[in-house]
């Protein structure tokens, strides 16, 4: 079965609000990881106007390798893969502390292939088959945005801090009581977004497209899971005294609430 929906006319850059030029510095590197040979040659022909170097690996354990030992500023990872499969890959990517972009692609669109595959450390995911359009649109929203945080960086500023959680955004890593914890590019926004409204709710729509750089959509359960993520490594469900607690505010997104009682300062992260 064909992976690719049949496109509509559409402007090359223009759509995605992006430009070699706006961007600045090199062309992103992408390395798409499929065993659909196909899907690899039309992808990579749909993307070649853009601004983007397309490289294709067709097995797992040769992505795994490639990704330890090059950089590349974005993913695309399919689920099933000879020798290694995605999650595998995806799971060295994460261990190794990659704050990489990875944007899963799985013919397998149930919600629990969804939540494992954002679990695993996924920013996004999407179903095959695909409208290449929306492929493309995600791509480069996830390159706006992890390209932000760097530009954003280069004076260094002060991390963020609520009680005894800290966060550096440019670089994904969060503090909890001075013990660092990686964290994909996703969850870092969606969690930078939350600390910036301590006590205030922030709407499901914002986090997505703050978080996920996409509009919301009635059916997307994607920021849960990552909402779900951010809780359990962070230890944000109440138990800890000295740590926020993240929660749902019922029927417009979810909320970090700070201690009442401030707690004393958690060591610098390192």
């Amino acid at each position: 079965m064909n992976s690719l929906q049949t496109p509509e006319p559409f402007g090359l850059c223009a759509a995605a609000g992006w430009s070699a030029g706006a961007a600045g510095g090199p062309i992103p590197r992408v390395l798409l990881v499929d065993d659909d040979l196909e899907l690899c040659r039309m992808l990579q022909e749909f993307l070649e106007p853009e601004p983007v170097q397309v490289e294709c690996v067709h097995d797992g354990a040769e992505a795994a390798d490639r990704l330890a030992r090059e950089a590349f500023d974005l993913v695309l990872l399919d689920l099933m893969l000879p020798r290694l499969d995605g999650y595998a890959v995806l799971r060295g990517l994460r261990e190794r502390r990659r704050p990489t972009p990875v944007l899963m692609l799985s013919a397998r669109g149930s919600d629990d292939d969804r939540i494992m595959g954002l679990e695993a450390g996924a920013d996004d995911y999407l179903s095959k088959p695909f409208n290449p359009r929306e492929l493309r649109a995600r791509l480069f929203a996830m390159l706006r945005r992890s390209r932000a945080a760097p530009a954003a960086a280069d004076a260094p500023a002060p991390g963020l801090r609520l009680d005894a959680l800290q966060l550096d955004p440019s670089r994904a890593l969060a503090a909890v009581a001075g013990t660092p914890v990686a964290l994909t590019a996703a969850e870092a926004r969606i969690l930078e977004a939350l600390m910036r409204a301590p006590n205030r709710p922030v709407s499901r729509a914002q986090l997505t497209r703050w978080g996920l750089g996409r509009v919301l959509l009635p059916t997307d359960r994607s920021l849960d899971t990552h909402v779900s993520n951010l809780r359990r490594k962070l230890r944000l469900d109440g138990r800890r005294a000295d740590l926020p607690v993240l929660r749902s505010a019922r029927g417009v997104g979810y909320v970090l609430h700070a201690r009442p009682v401030a707690s004393a300062h958690a060591p610098a992260m390192a």
